[in-house]
């Protein structure tokens, strides 16, 4: 008999699925304003909720119609190299809906927090070097 000893097992990175109402309003905030895109979509017919996979870089992020995978209002942390860039970026893209500012925490990260349209929240951050 084969048993798989834990200390052979390792985690990878894991895939968020966020909540999602209205396709345009996800893709406007997503893939224009946040500059993500579109990997893949799925729906198990044409009048079904949307299911779809989103990336920047190494970050992928599900984002799901199906009102059983998922509560809206979920948070998530995004680590990214050069927030600042990634902040000014953001803001010269005029979005009406979000002018998000750049923070210095208590626990040495710069953060950029937004609200997508469906209550998610995502908080881009930089580790500061003392």
């Amino acid at each position: 008999m084969n048993i798989l000893n834990i200390s052979e097992s390792r985690m990878k990175s894991s895939t968020p699925i966020l909540r999602v109402f209205d396709e345009e309003k996800a893709k406007e905030f997503y893939l224009t304003y946040l500059g993500f895109k579109l990997d893949w979509e799925h729906r198990f017919e044409m009048e079904m909720p949307l299911y779809m996979q989103i990336s920047n870089g190494s970050c992928i992020i599900h984002l799901s119609e199906h009102h059983g995978d998922c509560c809206p209002g979920a948070a998530i942390r995004i680590e990214v190299e050069n927030i600042g860039l990634f902040h000014s970026n953001l803001l010269s893209k005029k979005y009406k809906y979000s002018r998000p500012g750049i923070e210095k925490t208590p626990w040495n990260t710069q953060e950029v927090s937004v609200l997508d349209p469906f209550g998610n929240r995502i908080v881009f951050l930089e580790s500061i070097q003392n």
